[in-house]
């Protein structure tokens, strides 16, 4: 592929350790959010409620209560690992009639399924599955929360009353989808300036914010309120209210219906240890295929040589096309396939406590702002689900009422042979996986600490043939790609991004480690205290 990017560039973001707690997240103040709440005496899981609900207002591009997600978590006092499962499903009241197909060609030509009339399967109220975020975070704080659900809450509120901070990288997110935004007045309030996407200022002491004060008087509310009402209160007849009038399906039934999901991870035998995966409608069950082919080809020796890389490249492509026979949600079929073609918007991050807490945490809108649609009175950016299915009728996952979403998101936990613990996911859509495989790998099969780990070189195989190679791979792993596969090179790069985006944290003994990817400009890990 093309580019005029610098070849001489280094970049490096070193992994902090320490026997402290520590949040690793695509954004530092969330993160710094969730390590305060540690350094209060919270659990692990009291941090990735604030750290949640505080990237629903410094990242609305890529996840927040519109959205869905799920995390593993390890609970050291009981040596068990869980599944919370918060997916999102498509609203009970919604109508197939609704979204005729034109006839006129693919939606886009990154996306697969057949045009819908006025793509009302992928932008505005149309697009919204019933939302699954709130659900989640209510599951883990009964099951594990030592703080005050509104303790949790209120550092979010207080953010969005700041406003939020327009920086290169703002400015680049709300671009992306300026054209779709500006087709919503809540959205185009919220978002853009004149319709067009807010600028920060030259100045040094000069600074541009966007206010959020329904953001703000909603969280507020949820606080005090608690988690139910977003399902059962007077926030979701706001929202349901506000969906209806502007043409959606999403009723207050339908949310007062939902309800997080409480599951027994995948236990993927891997290299004397153990992978903890999400199992069903996520890429979980991709995953075990992939570590199953390394288990059996991978020859571990020193570190990642051209064997290892072709082995990946091999692994990966053999699984997503197993992912592709058997997709969607119905009877006896449950893992996933088609949305490998299109480009998601999600977040990852991953905590781990003092104790030895540990939670893998992925959450989405799906899209870049997820339906492009903010709800006019709460202020909330809403997910554009019902694009992850198939228009067309008589598939496995096509369009209908009740109906669970697919995912991408690859949250798992890992526990080595020697004993050592990972926590570990990515952003990225459909390459999500790839980053995650050889991440588990580059610990369980090499060794690596997170430093190393994180610096590391990856491949992308989830472009059907084609392998994508990041340009510092060693000359004879790219030469060995190359002679194997239809092989492309790509700089590493925040947008669009040609590889995942993780964060990850490790414990080893006593000693915890967090690291995360270094193109992202936002994110870090965060040590509490």
């Amino acid at each position: 592929m093309p580019h005029q990017f610098s070849l001489a560039q280094s970049i490096r973001k070193p992994a902090r350790r320490a026997k402290g707690g520590i949040v690793a997240a695509q954004s530092r103040r969330a993160a710094e959010v969730g390590a305060e709440v540690l350094a209060a005496g919270g659990d692990c899981i009291d941090a990735v409620i604030a750290t949640t609900f505080a990237l629903n207002v410094l990242e609305p591009w890529m996840s927040g209560m519109g959205g869905g997600g799920a995390m593993v978590l390890y609970r050291a006092s009981d040596n068990r690992y869980e599944v919370i499962d918060y997916g999102m499903r498509a609203p009970q009241s919604l109508r197939i009639e609704d979204y005729p197909v034109t006839g006129q060609g693919a939606a886009s030509d990154l996306f697969p399924w057949a045009r819908v009339k006025d793509d009302r399967n992928l932008h505005g109220p149309g697009s919204i599955a019933v939302p699954g975020v709130v659900a989640g975070m209510e599951e883990a704080h009964r099951r594990h929360a030592k703080l005050p659900w509104k303790d949790l809450v209120a550092p979010a509120a207080t953010i969005a009353g700041e406003g939020l901070l327009v920086d290169w990288w703002t400015t680049l997110m709300i671009a992306s989808t300026a054209v779709d935004l500006r087709r919503y007045p809540a959205s185009a309030e919220t978002f853009l300036r004149d319709g067009l996407p807010p600028n920060a200022p030259w100045g040094i002491k000069a600074e541009t914010r966007l206010p959020q004060p329904r953001l703000q008087t909603t969280l507020a509310h949820l606080a005090t309120a608690g988690p139910r009402d977003f399902y059962q209160g007077d926030l979701a007849r706001s929202i349901a209210s506000d969906i209806k009038a502007d043409g959606g399906s999403l009723s207050v039934e339908d949310l007062a219906a939902f309800r997080a999901h409480l599951r027994e991870p995948l236990a993927i035998p891997y290299r004397g240890g153990n992978v903890y995966a999400t199992p069903e409608l996520t890429a979980g069950p991709t995953m075990a295929h992939a570590l199953r082919l390394l288990q059996d080809k991978l020859k571990p020796d020193g570190a990642p040589d051209a064997a290892a890389y072709v082995e990946y490249a091999n692994a990966l492509q053999s699984a997503y096309r197993e992912r592709l026979k058997d997709m969607g949600d119905a009877d006896g079929k449950r893992s996933l396939g088609a949305e490998h073609l299109a480009p998601s918007c999600t977040t990852h991050f991953s905590v781990v406590d003092r104790h030895g807490n540990m939670a893998a945490v992925t959450q989405t809108l799906l899209s870049t702002f997820g339906s492009k649609y903010v709800t006019p009175h709460s202020g909330i950016p809403m997910n554009n689900g019902i694009m992850w299915f198939d228009p067309t009728p008589g598939t496995t996952n096509s369009l209908a009422p009740g109906k669970r979403c697919l995912g991408n998101y690859t949250p798992v936990l890992a526990e080595t042979k020697d004993g050592k613990r990972l926590a570990v996911g990515a952003s990225g859509g459909r390459r999500i996986l790839p980053a995650v495989m050889q991440l588990v790998s580059f610990a369980m099969d090499f060794g690596m600490d997170l430093d190393a780990a994180i610096h590391q070189p990856r491949i992308d195989a989830s472009e059907g043939a084609v392998v994508i190679g990041d340009a510092r791979l060693p000359a004879n792993a790219r030469k060995a790609l190359a002679a194997s596969f239809d092989y492309e090179e790509a700089q590493v790069q925040t947008l669009p991004m040609k590889f995942a985006c993780p964060s990850v944290v490790m414990r080893e003994g006593d000693i915890n480690s967090g690291a995360v990817d270094v193109f992202q400009p936002w994110s870090d890990a965060v040590v509490e205290g």
